[in-house]
Protein backbone atom coordinates (compact mmCIF):
# COMPACT_ATOMS: atom_id res chain seq x y z
CA UNK A 1 0.00 0.00 0.00
CA UNK A 2 1.88 3.36 -1.03
CA UNK A 3 1.79 6.40 0.97
CA UNK A 4 -1.21 7.94 -1.09
CA UNK A 5 -3.33 5.25 0.07
CA UNK A 6 -2.17 5.76 4.10
CA UNK A 7 -2.90 9.23 4.14
CA UNK A 8 -6.23 8.71 2.28
CA UNK A 9 -7.24 6.26 4.75
CA UNK A 10 -5.60 8.44 7.83
CA UNK A 11 -7.84 11.38 6.23
CA UNK A 12 -11.03 9.33 6.62
CA UNK A 13 -10.19 8.14 9.98
CA UNK A 14 -9.61 11.33 11.70
CA UNK A 15 -12.91 12.87 10.23
CA UNK A 16 -15.00 10.28 11.43
CA UNK A 17 -12.96 10.69 14.51
CA UNK A 18 -13.80 14.94 14.89
CA UNK A 19 -17.44 13.49 13.52
CA UNK A 20 -17.94 11.25 16.22
CA UNK A 21 -17.31 14.34 19.09
CA UNK A 22 -19.75 15.95 17.18
CA UNK A 23 -22.31 13.19 17.28
CA UNK A 24 -21.69 12.95 21.31
CA UNK A 25 -23.20 15.91 21.69
CA UNK A 26 -26.69 15.22 20.66
CA UNK A 27 -26.60 11.39 22.19
CA UNK A 28 -29.48 11.51 24.05
CA UNK A 29 -29.28 13.02 27.80
CA UNK A 30 -30.92 11.54 30.71
CA UNK A 31 -33.89 13.15 31.77
CA UNK A 32 -34.68 15.35 34.53
CA UNK A 33 -37.16 13.01 35.86
CA UNK A 34 -37.12 9.12 35.38
CA UNK A 35 -40.37 7.41 35.18
CA UNK A 36 -40.74 4.98 37.92
CA UNK A 37 -42.44 1.70 38.44
CA UNK A 38 -46.05 0.91 39.34
CA UNK A 39 -47.50 -1.33 41.17
CA UNK A 40 -49.84 -3.45 39.29
CA UNK A 41 -52.39 -5.78 40.31
CA UNK A 42 -51.28 -9.50 39.23
CA UNK A 43 -54.86 -11.20 39.88
CA UNK A 44 -56.46 -11.33 36.70
CA UNK A 45 -52.58 -12.42 35.32
CA UNK A 46 -54.78 -16.24 34.20
CA UNK A 47 -57.04 -14.72 32.52
CA UNK A 48 -54.80 -12.74 30.19
CA UNK A 49 -53.57 -16.08 29.54
CA UNK A 50 -56.93 -17.86 28.95
CA UNK A 51 -58.72 -15.68 27.25
CA UNK A 52 -57.70 -15.30 23.49
CA UNK A 53 -59.85 -12.17 22.58
CA UNK A 54 -57.20 -10.63 24.65
CA UNK A 55 -53.98 -9.53 23.05
CA UNK A 56 -51.15 -9.63 25.49
CA UNK A 57 -50.59 -12.45 28.29
CA UNK A 58 -47.64 -12.90 30.70
CA UNK A 59 -44.43 -14.82 29.60
CA UNK A 60 -44.80 -17.12 32.69
CA UNK A 61 -47.85 -19.09 34.74
CA UNK A 62 -48.88 -18.32 37.35
CA UNK A 63 -47.12 -15.06 37.90
CA UNK A 64 -47.65 -13.57 41.41
CA UNK A 65 -46.68 -10.23 42.59
CA UNK A 66 -43.73 -12.01 45.22
CA UNK A 67 -42.02 -13.52 41.89
CA UNK A 68 -41.94 -9.92 40.17
CA UNK A 69 -39.73 -8.58 43.01
CA UNK A 70 -36.02 -7.29 42.57
CA UNK A 71 -34.95 -5.41 39.69
CA UNK A 72 -38.58 -4.05 38.38
CA UNK A 73 -39.04 -1.75 35.29
CA UNK A 74 -37.01 1.58 35.53
CA UNK A 75 -34.97 0.61 39.16
CA UNK A 76 -31.76 2.19 39.44
CA UNK A 77 -28.72 0.37 40.82
CA UNK A 78 -26.04 -1.95 39.72
CA UNK A 79 -26.15 -4.55 37.48
CA UNK A 80 -24.26 -7.98 37.72
CA UNK A 81 -22.41 -6.88 34.67
CA UNK A 82 -21.49 -3.08 36.32
CA UNK A 83 -20.47 -2.50 39.77
CA UNK A 84 -18.73 0.22 38.73
CA UNK A 85 -21.69 2.91 38.16
CA UNK A 86 -25.88 2.93 38.80
CA UNK A 87 -28.10 2.11 35.60
CA UNK A 88 -31.40 2.00 35.02
CA UNK A 89 -32.71 -2.06 34.50
CA UNK A 90 -34.87 -1.64 31.43
CA UNK A 91 -37.36 -4.72 32.36
CA UNK A 92 -38.92 -6.80 34.31
CA UNK A 93 -37.44 -9.94 36.58
CA UNK A 94 -39.97 -12.71 36.96
CA UNK A 95 -38.68 -15.24 39.23
CA UNK A 96 -39.04 -19.47 38.60
CA UNK A 97 -37.47 -22.21 38.73
CA UNK A 98 -35.01 -23.50 36.39
CA UNK A 99 -36.98 -25.34 33.81
CA UNK A 100 -40.47 -23.21 33.58
CA UNK A 101 -41.73 -22.85 30.19
CA UNK A 102 -41.83 -18.89 28.75
CA UNK A 103 -44.09 -18.23 26.29
CA UNK A 104 -44.69 -15.45 23.96
CA UNK A 105 -46.41 -12.43 25.07
CA UNK A 106 -48.40 -11.72 21.84
CA UNK A 107 -48.35 -12.76 18.00
CA UNK A 108 -45.22 -11.94 16.70
CA UNK A 109 -42.46 -13.40 14.88
CA UNK A 110 -39.15 -14.22 16.22
CA UNK A 111 -36.38 -11.98 15.33
CA UNK A 112 -33.52 -13.21 17.16
CA UNK A 113 -33.22 -16.53 19.33
CA UNK A 114 -29.63 -17.18 20.30
CA UNK A 115 -26.61 -17.23 22.88
CA UNK A 116 -25.74 -13.60 24.20
CA UNK A 117 -23.50 -12.76 27.12
CA UNK A 118 -25.01 -12.18 30.00
CA UNK A 119 -28.77 -13.57 29.22
CA UNK A 120 -27.44 -17.14 28.15
CA UNK A 121 -29.60 -17.82 25.45
CA UNK A 122 -32.03 -15.05 24.16
CA UNK A 123 -35.08 -15.01 22.29
CA UNK A 124 -36.49 -11.65 20.79
CA UNK A 125 -40.32 -11.51 19.10
CA UNK A 126 -40.94 -8.80 16.84
CA UNK A 127 -44.91 -7.73 17.27
CA UNK A 128 -45.54 -5.82 13.86
CA UNK A 129 -48.95 -5.48 13.96
CA UNK A 130 -48.20 -3.15 17.47
CA UNK A 131 -45.22 -1.55 16.68
CA UNK A 132 -43.42 -3.67 19.36
CA UNK A 133 -40.53 -6.13 20.13
CA UNK A 134 -40.78 -8.48 23.33
CA UNK A 135 -37.65 -9.51 25.27
CA UNK A 136 -36.87 -12.98 27.09
CA UNK A 137 -33.33 -13.28 29.01
CA UNK A 138 -31.51 -16.16 30.63
CA UNK A 139 -33.47 -18.66 28.94
CA UNK A 140 -32.45 -22.64 28.42
CA UNK A 141 -29.85 -23.25 26.20
CA UNK A 142 -29.44 -26.83 27.17
CA UNK A 143 -33.35 -27.20 26.98
CA UNK A 144 -35.64 -26.71 24.11
CA UNK A 145 -36.32 -23.05 22.63
CA UNK A 146 -37.66 -22.03 19.18
CA UNK A 147 -35.27 -20.89 16.70
CA UNK A 148 -37.38 -18.65 14.40
CA UNK A 149 -40.86 -18.11 13.01
CA UNK A 150 -44.03 -17.07 13.56
CA UNK A 151 -45.78 -17.31 16.76
CA UNK A 152 -49.06 -16.79 18.64
CA UNK A 153 -49.62 -15.29 22.13
CA UNK A 154 -49.32 -18.03 24.90
CA UNK A 155 -47.05 -20.05 22.49
CA UNK A 156 -44.23 -21.82 24.40
CA UNK A 157 -40.84 -20.35 22.79
CA UNK A 158 -38.13 -21.48 25.74
CA UNK A 159 -37.74 -22.74 29.27
CA UNK A 160 -35.82 -20.76 32.13
CA UNK A 161 -31.90 -21.68 32.22
CA UNK A 162 -30.11 -23.03 35.22
CA UNK A 163 -28.07 -21.00 37.63
CA UNK A 164 -25.14 -22.20 35.21
CA UNK A 165 -26.16 -22.00 31.98
CA UNK A 166 -28.61 -18.92 31.87
CA UNK A 167 -25.92 -16.19 31.82
CA UNK A 168 -24.31 -17.61 35.14
CA UNK A 169 -21.43 -20.06 35.52
CA UNK A 170 -20.19 -22.72 38.11
CA UNK A 171 -18.40 -20.25 39.69
CA UNK A 172 -20.62 -17.71 39.65
CA UNK A 173 -24.14 -18.94 39.55
CA UNK A 174 -27.22 -16.70 38.59
CA UNK A 175 -30.49 -17.03 40.26
CA UNK A 176 -33.19 -18.46 37.53
CA UNK A 177 -35.58 -15.61 36.31
CA UNK A 178 -36.73 -14.74 33.63
CA UNK A 179 -35.59 -11.08 32.21
CA UNK A 180 -38.33 -9.76 30.52
CA UNK A 181 -38.55 -6.86 28.19
CA UNK A 182 -40.83 -4.95 26.41
CA UNK A 183 -40.02 -1.58 23.56
CA UNK A 184 -41.41 0.06 21.01
CA UNK A 185 -40.62 -0.48 17.41
CA UNK A 186 -38.89 -3.50 16.42
CA UNK A 187 -35.58 -5.18 17.04
CA UNK A 188 -34.13 -3.55 13.24
CA UNK A 189 -35.13 -0.10 14.50
CA UNK A 190 -31.97 -0.62 16.73
CA UNK A 191 -28.84 -1.08 16.79
CA UNK A 192 -26.32 -3.53 18.31
CA UNK A 193 -24.11 -1.36 20.26
CA UNK A 194 -24.20 1.34 22.77
CA UNK A 195 -27.18 2.34 25.69
CA UNK A 196 -29.82 2.04 22.21
CA UNK A 197 -28.98 -1.34 21.66
CA UNK A 198 -31.61 -3.77 21.16
CA UNK A 199 -30.45 -6.20 23.51
CA UNK A 200 -30.32 -3.81 26.54
CA UNK A 201 -30.70 -4.65 29.72
CA UNK A 202 -29.23 -1.86 32.22
CA UNK A 203 -28.66 1.18 30.40
CA UNK A 204 -26.98 4.99 31.72
CA UNK A 205 -30.75 7.00 30.36
CA UNK A 206 -34.06 6.61 32.03
CA UNK A 207 -35.67 3.30 29.85
CA UNK A 208 -38.64 5.65 28.42
CA UNK A 209 -36.77 7.76 26.31
CA UNK A 210 -35.46 4.98 24.75
CA UNK A 211 -38.36 3.04 23.99
CA UNK A 212 -38.97 0.53 26.53
CA UNK A 213 -42.14 0.23 28.16
CA UNK A 214 -43.57 -1.45 31.89
CA UNK A 215 -44.17 -4.61 30.76
CA UNK A 216 -46.63 -5.57 33.44
CA UNK A 217 -48.50 -1.92 32.93
CA UNK A 218 -48.51 -3.02 29.34
CA UNK A 219 -49.86 -6.66 29.43
CA UNK A 220 -52.54 -5.61 32.53
CA UNK A 221 -53.62 -2.72 30.56
CA UNK A 222 -54.72 -4.72 27.53
CA UNK A 223 -54.77 -1.70 25.23
CA UNK A 224 -53.18 -1.18 22.06
CA UNK A 225 -53.31 2.72 20.71
CA UNK A 226 -55.04 3.11 17.14
CA UNK A 227 -52.08 3.38 15.31
CA UNK A 228 -49.35 1.24 17.24
CA UNK A 229 -47.10 2.03 20.00
CA UNK A 230 -44.45 5.05 18.85
CA UNK A 231 -40.74 5.06 18.13
CA UNK A 232 -39.24 7.01 20.41
CA UNK A 233 -38.62 10.86 18.41
CA UNK A 234 -34.80 11.21 18.45
CA UNK A 235 -32.33 12.34 16.17
CA UNK A 236 -31.13 8.85 13.90
CA UNK A 237 -27.24 9.52 14.70
CA UNK A 238 -28.02 9.85 18.36
CA UNK A 239 -29.06 6.33 18.43
CA UNK A 240 -26.92 4.97 15.40
CA UNK A 241 -23.53 6.52 16.13
CA UNK A 242 -21.68 4.25 17.67
CA UNK A 243 -22.10 1.24 15.48
CA UNK A 244 -21.58 4.21 12.18
CA UNK A 245 -18.34 4.83 13.66
CA UNK A 246 -17.17 0.97 14.28
CA UNK A 247 -18.76 -0.17 11.26
CA UNK A 248 -16.47 2.40 9.82
CA UNK A 249 -13.41 1.82 11.41
CA UNK A 250 -14.18 -1.69 10.51
CA UNK A 251 -14.16 -1.25 6.70
CA UNK A 252 -11.52 0.80 6.74
CA UNK A 253 -9.14 -1.63 7.92
CA UNK A 254 -10.85 -4.51 6.14
CA UNK A 255 -10.35 -2.60 2.42
CA UNK A 256 -6.67 -1.60 3.36
CA UNK A 257 -5.83 -5.48 4.20
CA UNK A 258 -7.44 -6.18 0.95
CA UNK A 259 -6.03 -3.38 -0.92
CA UNK A 260 -2.62 -4.54 0.54
CA UNK A 261 -2.49 -8.38 -0.07
CA UNK A 262 -3.63 -8.15 -3.49
CA UNK A 263 -1.26 -5.54 -4.29
CA UNK A 264 1.71 -7.58 -2.65
CA UNK A 265 0.48 -11.10 -3.17
CA UNK A 266 2.27 -12.42 -0.88
CA UNK A 267 1.74 -15.69 0.28
CA UNK A 268 1.61 -15.06 4.25
CA UNK A 269 -0.40 -11.89 3.62
CA UNK A 270 -3.26 -14.01 1.73
CA UNK A 271 -3.25 -16.95 4.19
CA UNK A 272 -3.46 -14.52 7.24
CA UNK A 273 -6.64 -12.59 5.59
CA UNK A 274 -7.89 -16.05 4.23
CA UNK A 275 -7.77 -16.94 7.67
CA UNK A 276 -8.41 -13.96 9.92
CA UNK A 277 -11.02 -12.36 7.70
CA UNK A 278 -13.80 -14.80 8.10
CA UNK A 279 -12.91 -15.04 12.03
CA UNK A 280 -13.89 -11.42 12.16
CA UNK A 281 -16.51 -11.42 9.89
CA UNK A 282 -18.31 -14.43 11.74
CA UNK A 283 -17.74 -12.78 15.24
CA UNK A 284 -19.34 -9.76 13.50
CA UNK A 285 -22.29 -11.25 11.79
CA UNK A 286 -23.14 -12.97 15.30
CA UNK A 287 -23.12 -9.16 17.30
CA UNK A 288 -26.05 -8.63 14.54
CA UNK A 289 -23.71 -5.39 13.08
CA UNK A 290 -24.49 -4.76 9.43
CA UNK A 291 -21.44 -4.21 8.26
CA UNK A 292 -21.17 -8.14 8.61
CA UNK A 293 -23.29 -8.25 5.47
CA UNK A 294 -20.44 -5.89 3.79
CA UNK A 295 -17.42 -7.78 5.08
CA UNK A 296 -18.94 -10.62 3.50
CA UNK A 297 -19.30 -9.28 -0.03
CA UNK A 298 -15.43 -8.06 0.69
CA UNK A 299 -14.84 -11.64 1.14
CA UNK A 300 -16.36 -12.74 -1.85
CA UNK A 301 -14.19 -10.07 -3.93
CA UNK A 302 -11.04 -11.53 -2.52
CA UNK A 303 -11.98 -15.09 -3.12
CA UNK A 304 -12.64 -14.44 -6.74
CA UNK A 305 -9.85 -12.50 -6.92
CA UNK A 306 -7.74 -14.57 -5.63
CA UNK A 307 -9.37 -17.65 -7.86
CA UNK A 308 -8.66 -15.58 -10.76
CA UNK A 309 -5.22 -14.57 -10.33
CA UNK A 310 -4.77 -18.80 -9.48
CA UNK A 311 -6.40 -19.30 -12.83
CA UNK A 312 -4.05 -17.06 -15.14
CA UNK A 313 -0.91 -18.94 -13.48
CA UNK A 314 -2.37 -21.90 -14.44
CA UNK A 315 -2.49 -20.42 -17.97
CA UNK A 316 0.83 -18.66 -18.25
CA UNK A 317 2.42 -22.35 -16.83
CA UNK A 318 0.72 -24.20 -19.61
CA UNK A 319 1.82 -21.31 -21.95
CA UNK A 320 5.23 -21.92 -20.96
CA UNK A 321 5.26 -25.50 -20.73
CA UNK A 322 3.64 -25.25 -24.44
CA UNK A 323 6.68 -23.06 -25.66
CA UNK A 324 9.47 -25.41 -24.36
Amino acid sequence: MNLRVYYISSTIISVILLSTLVLVQVIAQPSEYCYQSENMSLSHANLYANDVSLPFRFPVDNITQDQLSGAVFASYGYSSASFDSKQYHVAEDYHKPAGSPVYAMADGIVSFSGPRGGYGWLVIIDHPALNLYSLYGHLSPSRWYIESGQVQKGQLIAYLGDPDENGGSKENPLVPHLHFGIRSGQRADYPSMGEWRWTAGWIKYCPQDLGWLQPSKIICSQEIPDSGFHNPKVNFLAVWWQEILFSALILIAAISALFSTIRKGYSFLVAGYSILFPIVTWYIFNRGLVVSYALIALYAIFIIIQMGKFIRRKQISKANASDE
